[in-house]
């Protein structure tokens, strides 16, 4: 599965990686694909992404516009979906920082949403660490610029560094 440095690109192989009219992921299409963690979330955000939000919303709006109609759209399809959801981000056992993924699917797949000219791998290492900083092994980029494109993280929970999650409760910023 590698060490979170795999990307997707639904173009690669067309219909792979499709969730059908439905919203079913290829799995539950009784299409036999490379089995991938949490490939089933991972085939719906992206129907609703290509399909579904982009199709309508095109490119322009500001990146809480695309949250929100993500949020909605995933919703429809049945899936759980938390916005700004926090991460916590630990240094040697002591809370240093938080931040807020946009979006929280399934409760295992983090999805970063940009609105911008084309994705550049400052916007990659965000989505990654953000996969560092919690025990989600999946997220997906989606970038709502002129082209709609996306890129897929995985980060292995074995691979990361000790702790870098769950510390104590008593343990405060700075």
């Amino acid at each position: 599965f590698g060490t979170g440095d795999a990307d997707e690109q639904p173009r690669a192989e067309p219909g792979r990686w499709d969730a059908d009219e439905r919203g079913r992921a290829p799995k539950e299409q009784g299409i036999d694909v490379t089995t991938l963690k949490h490939e089933d979330t991972t085939g719906r955000i992206l129907y609703a992404f290509y399909k579904k939000v982009y199709p309508q919303l095109g490119y322009g709006f500001l990146e809480k516009v695309y949250e929100n109609a993500m949020a909605c759209e995933l919703r429809r399809m049945g899936l759980r979906v938390e916005q700004q959801a926090r991460i916590d981000v630990f240094y040697d056992g002591v809370l240093v920082g938080q931040y807020f993924s946009d979006l929280l699917v399934e409760g295992a797949v983090i999805v970063e949403l940009k609105a911008v000219e084309r994705v550049t791998e400052e916007h990659k290492a965000q989505l990654l660490n953000y996969l560092r900083a919690t025990p989600h092994e999946v997220g997906l980029l989606l970038n709502f610029g002129p082209r709609p494109e996306h890129h897929r993280k995985a980060f292995d929970n074995e691979r990361k560094p000790s702790i870098t999650w769950g510390a104590s409760e008593n343990n405060r910023i700075g």
